[in-house]
């Protein structure tokens, strides 16, 4: 078995890996660190999150600064500032008993003054963010005239984030360098592009598709109605009491929309993104390492930052565009030989992608029912059982108040006693559940939700902006709101307006999405439409903003109106090709 020690690095760095614990190198680590050592060469290692890809590049890295010159030597690009602090936390470690080493992080979010001071004094190995890093060589705070030594990590999360031409221009300014070693989740074309540009007859050493099957991860999925996904992630957190873990959404504004929810409701919860300053994430961070908080609300770049071994849950509150992202996620739980869990809750015709996602990953995903009213009751009760029996009180604590605890229930059984403090834990969540609904996709129906259930809503899109058919209307509204198509009936098509029913429980949910979006560049207007009157000529008034008359549509006070419509019928099929409702023939003058 091959250890550190079988490394040929310099004495004080094998050292520090010995009292930092390391025994064993992981995999990139055994690949990429002799060949560093031994062979003067660009390289490409593909690896993902939470492979030990930072001491791949930076044990070699350090063996080879020479600690005489008071220069910048090498140079480590990292997309997210949390990311800098890491690596350089890892290489301070690193390099404890090289004396003389000085190693800097450069990043935004913060006073530059600091660091251009930090740099002036010596800096050998300077770790940054693109940005930052154009900030400071715009300054001459920095050269990079001397540099040997160039490492891209994350280098498919820099891309991804905008990063190429920050990226570029730092390369074309570390004229001198000798080597480049990238070190990405992924060979995108973009990352390629880099490669081929700038590097020269590199290596590559690819263990992302070895380390994406953990098989120490319980790859679980939920299949809801679109409209249902948040109160789906709650149901799972109340059913999951003992959770430590992320739950990861696409956007910022999710994460943000997310977690205020989730706080509202008393969840130990917080967002995590790109748009919190650094003091902000800082403490974020601080909060979830001691447990102060049970759940991070992240997006994919901004936990990058998060270096936590014992997470038991990630939550995909909704799956990445990329399958490759999944193996990121996933690889936060189940590290360091543990077990952990990986939700994710989908819409049915999101179910294609978790096939995908097992054939990346080799591993058979479990489809889970989502857990009832009392299901959820019943995990919290053994819960808090548990909490009881297991207890440790302070010894004093008992002495201290027993003669008042006594007193207070001398004349109450023990079932009792018992049965009001069970109470005192569950009434919310008793109260939370009561007459829950199922949230198992399909509960609905099939067939539609009936009239009584359903409510009729208005759009001010109709034939004039394109959606001249029930089939448009049904891929416009389905693609905006992933409402399942079954799900809209009795649609309605005119020459300036449309009309359709959806169920009950997903009224409120399509009036907020479809309000958000646009139409070939017209703003969309939905609301609920008044059924109060189903005869009129045009010129007709609407009550409460809404419209919808069968012989007319007009607005309260307007001369003349807009009416005269004559009505066709055509069916539906149960392909949802063919839809039942009324379309109406335009009679009247056209604007």
């Amino acid at each position: 078995m091959v250890t550190f020690k079988d490394f040929s690095l310099r004495e004080e760095l094998t050292r520090a890996v010995s009292e930092m614990g390391f025994d064993t190198p992981t995999p990139i680590q055994e690949k990429v660190i002799p060949y560093l050592l031994s062979t003067p060469n660009d390289i490409i290692g593909l690896a993902q999150t939470g492979t030990g890809k930072t001491a791949a590049f930076g044990l070699p890295l350090l063996h080879n600064i020479d600690v005489a010159q008071k220069h910048v030597q090498a140079l480590v690009l990292s997309p997210t500032r949390e990311l800098c602090m890491q690596i350089e936390a890892e290489f301070q470690k690193y390099g404890q008993y090289m004396r003389g080493l000085k190693i800097t992080a450069v990043y935004g979010g913060v006073s530059i003054s600091g660091q251009i001071r930090n740099l002036k004094a010596g800096a050998q190995v300077v770790v940054a963010t693109p940005g930052r890093l154009i900030d400071l060589l715009e300054r001459k705070a920095i050269s990079l005239a001397d540099m040997k030594y160039v490492v891209l990590d994350e280098a498919d999360e820099m891309l991804n984030m905008g990063f190429r031409e920050d990226i570029e221009l730092i390369l074309q300014s570390a004229t001198e360098r000798e080597q480049t070693w990238m070190f990405s989740a992924t060979m995108s074309n973009d990352v390629r592009k880099i490669a081929k540009r700038f590097m020269n007859d590199w290596q590559e050493f690819a263990v992302a598709k070895e380390n994406a099957t953990n098989e120490n991860i319980d790859h679980q999925y939920y299949v809801t109605n679109h409209h249902n996904r948040f109160e789906t992630l709650r149901r799972l957190l109340d059913f999951t009491p003992g959770i430590y873990g992320v739950i990861f959404t696409r956007t910022k504004n999710d994460a943000q929309e997310v977690s205020e929810k989730l706080m509202k409701m008393g969840y130990h919860v917080s967002p995590l993104h790109g748009d919190m300053d650094q003091s902000m994430r800082s403490k974020v961070m601080e909060r979830f390492k001691s447990k102060a908080l049970q759940i991070l609300v992240a997006t994919d770049v901004a936990a990058r930052g998060i270096d936590v071994n014992d997470l038991s849950h990630v939550i995909n509150y909704e799956l990445p565009d990329d399958p490759e992202v999944y193996t990121h996620r996933s690889g936060r739980t189940a590290r360091a030989g543990k077990s952990g869990i990986c939700m994710s809750i989908v819409s049915p015709k999101e179910i294609s992608g978790i096939r995908q996602i097992e054939k990346l990953v080799k591993q058979k995903f479990n489809r889970s029912d989502i857990p009832d009213g009392a299901e959820v009751v019943r995990k919290r009760l053994f819960f808090h059982l548990e909490q009881i029996a297991t207890a440790d009180p302070k010894k004093d604590f008992a002495e201290v108040y027993l003669n008042s605890i006594h007193e207070r229930f001398a004349d109450m059984d023990k079932d009792e006693l018992i049965r009001r403090l069970i109470w005192l834990q569950l009434k919310q969540t008793i109260d939370a559940y009561d007459d829950a609904k199922d949230l198992n996709a399909g509960y609905e129906g099939s067939g539609g939700s009936s009239n009584r259930d359903s409510v009729r809503l208005f759009m001010n899109m109709g034939e004039k902006d394109g959606i001249s058919s029930a089939q448009k209307l049904l891929e416009f509204v389905t693609g905006a709101t992933d409402i399942e198509p079954n799900l809209v009936q009795r649609i309605t098509i005119r020459e300036l307006s449309s009309f359709f029913n959806v169920p009950g429980t997903a009224a409120e949910f399509n009036i907020t999405a479809l309000s958000q979006k646009k139409h070939k560049g017209r703003k969309v207007r939905i609301e609920e439409a008044d059924q109060s009157g189903r005869t009129g000529g045009g010129g007709g008034g609407f009550r409460g903003g809404s419209r919808e008359r069968s012989g007319g549509y007009g607005r309260g006070g307007d001369k003349g109106g807009r009416g005269g419509f004559k009505e066709r019928s055509y069916t539906q099929g149960v392909d949802n090709k063919r839809f039942s409702g009324k379309r109406p023939a335009y009679k009247g003058k056209k604007d």
